[in-house]
């Protein structure tokens, strides 16, 4: 099966993203920063239904049959809103013939934490941690991976995928999670326009949200 892509320096793009308590889309039309358009909104009872309608508000037809990336965060972040925008990202994939990439909640922060807290030494790996309201953590690994000390070049791994950890390490370095909703957004455009390799229109099959606990606990 074909895929969209055609020039890969300039082409439309969407993401989809979600936190704790809000969801956003992210358009950017072309390479240039100053097409970015960004929808944010916090949840409400009919998530299900009104995440479908925000979405035909935020981006015409026309807008997203030309989509070629896109992309969706997959947690962790609030249980439901992870689970209903993989399913709407791999829905628009499916009907489009678009490729979807995914990352984590935490892997689109990394980045703007590494920042803040001037990780800039090549290697240097620290955690991004999420306490839960009962016992234990959600943590994920992260490493910095160059030796650029410009903040705007960092690039950063994903070591290890957030998971559930009974206690942190106390030797290593880390940090607890922060969503930013506006900042997130744009980040995940960085990063969906940098991901270049998952190119295949069938994509959105491999695409699963993140379940590091039960949605009960």
């Amino acid at each position: 099966m074909t895929n969209k892509l055609g020039k890969r320096e300039n082409y439309p793009t969407l993401v989809i993203h979600s936190s704790d308590n809000s969801f956003g889309f992210g358009y950017r039309k072309n390479n240039s920063l100053e097409s970015d358009e960004l929808f944010i909104k916090k949840f409400d009872k009919d998530l299900c239904n009104n995440l479908i309608n925000d979405l035909n508000k935020f981006i015409s037809k026309e807008n997203l049959q030309k989509i070629n990336k896109l992309s969706v965060s997959i947690g962790p972040a609030n249980f439901n809103a992870s689970r209903l925008i993989v399913v709407l990202a791999r829905t628009i994939s499916q009907q489009i013939k678009c490729p979807l990439d995914s990352f984590s909640s935490f892997e689109i922060m990394a980045k703007r934490i590494a920042s803040k807290n001037n990780i800039f030494t090549n290697k240097k790996s620290f955690w991004i941690y999420k306490k839960l309201k009962r016992k234990g953590f959600i943590a994920g690994k992260y490493e910095i991976y160059h030796k650029e000390k410009n903040s705007s070049d960092l690039v950063i791994l994903e070591k290890v995928l957030p998971k559930f950890v009974k206690e942190l390490e106390s030797k290593e370095l880390s940090f607890e999670a922060n969503y930013d909703d506006i900042k997130d957004l744009k980040e995940l455009l960085d990063l969906s326009k940098k991901n270049l390799f998952n190119a295949n229109a069938d994509s959105w099959r491999k695409v699963l949200p993140l379940y590091p606990i039960s949605p009960i606990n």
